[in-house]
């Protein structure tokens, strides 16, 4: 088959590409912005593979989507793109409404259009798969405020998002339900815990941590950093991802976990233990951790219950908290360039020209 993967070049969707391109036979069109957070760079190892096609388009540009969509004759849509940063939705929220929201609509009616002149048999077929986040649910009871066993995250947990990017994720996931169901868009929806791993924008917890303390910067936790969250190695996620835009039932929503609950200021702990280990220096990386004011709105708790994807798709993440943690450490040791790279923009322009 043919998937139109848009954000292909950003954190998730790369990996999606990579496991696509690298596991299976089917083809990939790469459709993506790239803005600050797309990159490239993450994709050489498939960028001259034949079943490989990037096209730098906006996903709110109607025009230049009927094109990719008329051109390409995709057989199933994965859509990743879009704005993911809390911090920088809290600061400029319009750019998360004009690309989450928005582009999400201008793509489901560009795929809708495309899908209604399919002929029967690839029109049964066709999937439009829309990633989303645990972030819509809001927050979860939190360990200092309940005791016993605390809940999770389900697939009918009512939505409440907290940021302006919750916020504008939980209404793309509604628009991609409504076009199920009043059009007969064969639509799935997933909602994932917080991803990590290689090629991860450095403005993220981990990889932030990680180079800021290479750096001899300050580590900074918000609050007290008791936020949890359940943390889901990238590589495992893009496994599950092609598992529902392929198995998965039209019209279901499948929450996918990494059983990996831990507190912001003990993923910070673990980084800087496995930092004195493979990257020693004369004193411990822990001493550069800082407290700094909590930011608005700052959910407590998310944790996934991915039973569902569990029982019905044979999905469960390979990795452990501590074994994808160390894999992502030792990838960005070995991967500087990159980095800075990401950072500074040289790789696309200096490279590509865009």
């Amino acid at each position: 088959m043919k998937i139109l993967v848009t954000g292909g070049a950003g954190f998730i969707g790369s990996a999606v590409v990579r496991h696509i391109i690298g596991n299976t036979q089917d083809s990939v069109v790469n459709v993506d912005k790239l803005t600050y957070a797309g990159n490239l760079e993450s994709l050489t190892s498939v960028a001259n593979n034949a079943r490989y096609t990037f096209e730098k388009v906006d996903i709110c540009d109607r025009a230049e989507l009927n094109r990719v969509f008329s051109q390409h004759q995709p057989d199933a849509v994965m859509h990743l793109a879009a704005e993911s940063h809390v911090d920088r939705s809290i600061t400029g929220p319009s750019d998360f409404i004009q690309t989450n929201i928005v582009g999400t609509y201008t793509l489901l009616e560009a795929a809708r259009q495309y899908w209604m002149q399919l002929a029967t048999e690839r029109k049964a077929a066709f999937r439009f798969h829309h990633i989303s986040t645990d972030e819509v649910y809001g927050d979860l009871s939190h360990p200092d405020e309940q005791e016993g066993e605390l809940p999770l995250f389900t697939e009918t947990t009512p939505y409440a998002p907290s940021s302006p990017y919750s916020a504008s994720k939980a209404s793309s996931d509604h628009l991609v339900r409504a076009w199920l169901r009043t059009y007969g868009l064969p639509t799935i929806v997933t909602n994932c815990s917080n991803n990590y791993g290689p090629y991860h924008f450095p403005e993220k917890l981990i990889p932030l941590v990680i180079l800021n303390a290479l750096e001899g910067k300050p580590l900074p936790i918000y609050g007290k950093g008791d936020q949890i969250r359940d943390w889901l190695y990238v590589e495992d996620h893009a496994r599950a991802l092609y598992k529902v835009v392929t198995s998965g039932k039209v019209g279901e929503t499948y929450n996918i976990g990494g059983h990996n609950e831990k507190q912001n200021f003990e993923v910070v702990q673990a980084i800087c233990s496995i930092l004195d280990v493979l990257m020693p220096k004369d004193t411990p990386y822990a001493e550069q951790i800082t407290y700094v004011t909590d930011r608005p709105g700052h959910d407590r708790r998310y944790a996934i219950d991915a039973t569902k994807i569990s029982n019905e798709l044979n999905w469960q993440p390979q990795e452990t908290f501590e074994t994808g943690l160390r894999k992502t450490i030792e990838w960005y040791l070995a991967n500087q360039e990159w980095c800075q790279h990401v950072q500074d923009g040289t790789y696309q322009r200096d490279r590509l020209g865009v």
